[in-house]
């Protein structure tokens, strides 16, 4: 017949087998035999601090208004439930559940299904558990899998990460890799390996090292990658910094997006400065302020700039339109090309039409079946089937089908064209416009 044994507040109990409950006063001890351990068919009720310095196992545990401390393994097959206290294990711990008010601290690995801390909770060791929800702070030093893991405060992981999700209000910091399929944190998320999750949403700040995020990156302030990235889209409210090799789908920053290293995209949209070191891929690029691009730029669709935008290669895509400067050795876009101040080229401009904008500037040539001078504009040589020049715009060398030259226009060189020229009054050229059969054939 089982019966209850009890061990009365501040005294010292030496036990072995229990066959029954286990009853604990306040600032009692309990102490194994020869095996190092207490075992308990039943439940262990704690009132108030107890500690036990052995390894115990039981069917249940039950604290109330105090601390207890198990100097080395607790394993207990149903749950752990302790109001108003904490729990302390030297050793590993393992339950079918764990509820604590305050905190929990574990040396050793922690396996559970589900665990609920009011406070904090740490583990020296693995910790697997199908959830973990703390209200201040999760710290684990080794690996964690979890299928739900939630901190009103923050978490760290020195270890692997693995599980369904992961919801911090403030901060979550992983040494490990972090394979998580949703990650949410309020404030700062910091990954020191490499990242596989399916959504990142964080409210602040986050920091990976590389990895993969198949479906959506959000972050309210600023994103950072060091190391090589693949994601499906980007949304940042300031500013992100990539290095490596990335490739994804759509970049939305309000204010700065850097990118040291070879950039694949589908869509870029920044509000600010857009500084690529390498070689950028994409489809469509629309940047506030200003674009620069050390190496090849290459869009299937249309370019537009607010400001200024430097290529240190080629830039080719379907139509450009910036504000104020365009740079890069060649130019080549299948509709348009429109600047307002100024294009410079090695190698030239070719486009179904080219625009540059009032007192505007183009150096180096241009090829393109309509181009447009705007007043006071320059270019230097220009090869196309029509060519309108505004008032007191000027060209070095002109070789058209047909030319529109209004008022006080001038042509510096020479003037070929091969259908029809028109020309307002006080049009100048330094040779007489000549009509010929046949142009000379456009270098690019």
């Amino acid at each position: 017949m089982m019966s209850a044994v009890k061990v009365s507040p501040g005294s010292v109990a030496t036990l072995d087998k229990v066959e029954g409950d286990l009853y604990v006063g306040d600032g009692a001890i309990v102490k194994a035999k020869d095996s190092g351990r207490v075992a308990v068919s039943g439940m262990v009720q704690c009132r108030g601090d107890c500690t036990f310095e052995c390894s115990l196992s039981a069917n249940s545990m039950r604290g109330k208004e105090g601390n207890i401390g198990v100097e080395g393994n607790l394993s207990v097959e149903g749950s752990i439930r302790i109001d108003y206290g904490s729990l302390s294990v030297r050793g590993d711990l393992s339950a079918k559940n764990v509820e604590v008010d305050r905190s929990v601290s574990v040396d050793k690995d922690l396996s559970t299904e589900s665990i609920r801390v009011g406070g904090k909770l740490e583990i020296g060791g693995n910790t697997k558990a199908k959830e973990i929800d703390v209200g201040g702070a999760f710290e684990a030093h080794g690996n964690v899998e979890s299928e739900n893991i939630e901190a009103g405060g923050s978490a760290k992981v020195e270890g692997t990460t693995t599980g369904l999700k992961v919801d911090v209000g403030g901060t979550f910091q992983g040494k490990g890799k972090v394979k998580v399929n949703r990650i949410d944190v309020g404030g700062t998320f910091t990954a020191e390996s490499e990242v596989l999750a399916e959504e990142l949403h964080v409210g602040g700040t986050a920091r990976v090292i590389g990895g993969e995020v198949r479906n959506k990156i959000n972050v309210g302030g600023s994103f950072e990658s060091g190391h090589p990235l693949v994601f499906g889209s980007i949304d940042v409210g300031g500013r992100v910094n990539l290095a490596g090799t990335c490739e994804g789908g759509k970049i939305t920053v309000g204010g700065t997006l850097e990118m040291e290293g070879d950039l694949k995209f589908t869509n870029v949209d920044v509000g600010g400065v857009v500084k690529i070191t390498g070689n950028a891929e994409g489809a469509t690029i629309d940047v506030g302020g200003k674009l620069t691009v050390g190496k090849r730029l290459v869009l299937t669709g249309k370019l537009s700039v607010g400001g200024t935008v430097e290529c240190g290669e080629d830039l080719r895509a379907e139509s450009v339109n910036v504000g104020g400067s365009l740079k890069a050795r060649l130019i080549e876009a299948e509709n348009l090309v429109r600047v307002g101040g100024r294009i410079e080229t090695i190698e030239g401009v070719k486009a179904a039409r080219v625009e540059i904008g009032t007192r505007g500037r183009i150096i180096g040539t241009v090829v393109a079946k309509e181009v447009l001078l705007r007043e006071r504009a320059e270019a230097d040589d220009i090869y196309a089937d029509s060519l309108t020049m505004e008032e007191k715009s000027k060209a070095r060398n002109v070789y058209v089908r047909n030319a529109y030259l209004e008022s006080r226009s001038r042509v510096t060189g020479e003037l070929l064209y091969q259908g029809e020229l028109k020309k307002e009054e006080e049009v100048t050229s330094a040779k007489e416009p000549l009509k010929t059969d046949k142009l000379p054939s456009p270098p690019i």
